[in-house]
């Protein structure tokens, strides 16, 4: 099933928990502490594949969890890291969040860390230093990134096929490529865009067959609203006309109005454009129709009589084709990166790296909020009295504490750190 848009929640894993332990080994006597590590959390990866060309198995998915860390044990051992989760994707697939574009994944294997596992927590181990012994506190894994990410796909082609239903795209691309779409002689025949690879000489074009246009598609009238789209991303269009339209200069215009009403960087793309179904009609009535499309298409812009059926203008239509995107590669500039090897993480916020820490007094509590503390938050086991008086010891040590003091806080007052609220404590130490 085609399908160019889905909505999943993508939740990387957890770190596994540090550990609490003591080596209780025979003749060893007061052994230290030995708490390993937790592991990573697994991230959810998207990968662009060019053998994929729909989003239909990830429509009814509602959730993408990459698993949890494992917890450390005695010994100093560390919790096995978990395996990322890798989700593959249409090449041209576009993931958003809350209406923010992410990433673009353009490229075949592209990939990128789309929610980031958390780190697994400090055992005891870690802990030790020449004033504490005996450390009685071992950290939480902390939560994996969590959110609603919308994907859309946006087919990645060489050529686009636009012009009205019936235009003769579908017989075209059925001639040209390797592709079986619905052919049949009535209007929307294509109810999803279709992809074909054609070879001309030493060159191929991957050809984007787009259900047919109408007036006022750009509105959602008839199916182009939903495919518009998928000519954003084509080098160059290739606009079909019947020659059996009683006045092609007015077909014409009225596809170049809805590409320019949807986008009007589409009017700048490059295009070449070519009357269809000519075979049985005499070369009178073909020049006729092809003067009425010259009187209203750009000058220097290609201009072709074809049949697909017979074959007729095909082969020379695709070589000025194979010329246009090369020239359209050509003067697309590549984004610079600074490490190509890299996997890019996605984050979303771009405060992920601010220590800063913010106190408000509500009615009767105190919200301290803050990457940096919040991370502290997450990691510290609430059932644990020496954990929570180790998050209290760096909220003194970030002036958080100082703060809290200066805006009335007394030890008994309840602190509530986040703003959803998630982690509470009592400033009186246990």
């Amino acid at each position: 099933m085609f399908a160019d848009s889905a909505v999943v929640i993508v939740s990387g894993g957890r770190g596994g928990n540090g550990a609490v332990s003591f080596r209780t080994e025979k003749y060893i006597d007061k052994g230290g502490p030995d708490g390993g590590d937790g592991g990573r959390g697994g991230n959810v990866i998207f990968v662009a594949d060019e053998n994929l060309n729909t989003l239909g198995h990830l429509r009814y998915k509602h959730e993408l969890k990459a698993e949890d860390g494992h917890p450390g044990t005695e010994r100093r051992k560390h919790g096995r890291s978990a395996s990322d989760l890798i989700v593959r994707v249409p090449v041209g697939t576009s993931i958003y969040h809350n209406e923010e574009l992410l990433i673009d994944l353009t490229e075949n294997d592209q990939e990128a860390i789309i929610a980031k596992g958390g780190d697994g927590g400090f055992g005891n181990a870690h802990f030790k230093s020449s004033t504490r012994q005996t450390p009685r506190v071992a950290e939480m894994g902390e939560k994996g990134d969590t959110f609603e990410a919308q994907l859309e796909l946006k087919l990645l082609a060489d050529v686009g096929l636009v012009g009205f239903p019936n235009a003769g795209k579908s017989t075209f691309l059925s001639i040209v490529s390797n592709a079986r779409p619905e052919i049949a002689d009535y209007a929307f025949t294509t109810l999803t865009p279709n992809l074909g690879v054609a070879d001309i000489d030493d060159a191929s074009l991957l050809i984007a067959d787009i259900p047919g246009l109408i007036e006022g598609a750009a509105e959602g009238k008839g199916l182009g609203d939903a495919f518009l789209k998928h000519v954003e991303r084509t080098a160059v269009l290739l606009h079909l006309v019947d020659a059996y339209t009683e006045n092609p200069a007015d077909a014409y215009k009225t596809i170049r109005s809805e590409l320019e009403r949807y986008s009007p960087e589409l009017v700048n793309r490059r295009e070449v454009v070519a009357i269809t179904k000519i075979e049985g009609l005499d070369k009178d009535i073909v020049q006729h129709q092809l003067e009425s499309l010259q009187s209203v298409v750009p000058a220097e812009t290609p201009l072709f009589a074809i049949s697909s059926a017979a074959h007729q203008g095909v082969t020379e239509l695709l070589r000025e084709l194979v010329v246009q995107v090369r020239e359209a590669r050509a003067e697309a500039v590549p984004e610079l990166v600074d490490d190509p090897d890299a996997t890019p993480v996605i984050r979303l916020s771009g405060k992920q790296e601010d220590e800063a820490w913010h106190v408000v007094h509500n009615e009767d509590h105190f919200v301290v909020t803050g990457t940096k503390i919040e991370k502290f938050a997450a990691r510290t086991d609430y059932s644990n009295p020496h954990s929570i008086n180790r998050l209290r010891d760096i909220m003194r040590k970030l002036g958080v504490s100082h703060e809290l003091e200066r805006q009335g806080a007394k030890g008994d007052d309840i602190v509530v750190i986040g703003e959803v609220g998630e982690y509470r404590l009592s400033l009186q130490e246990q």
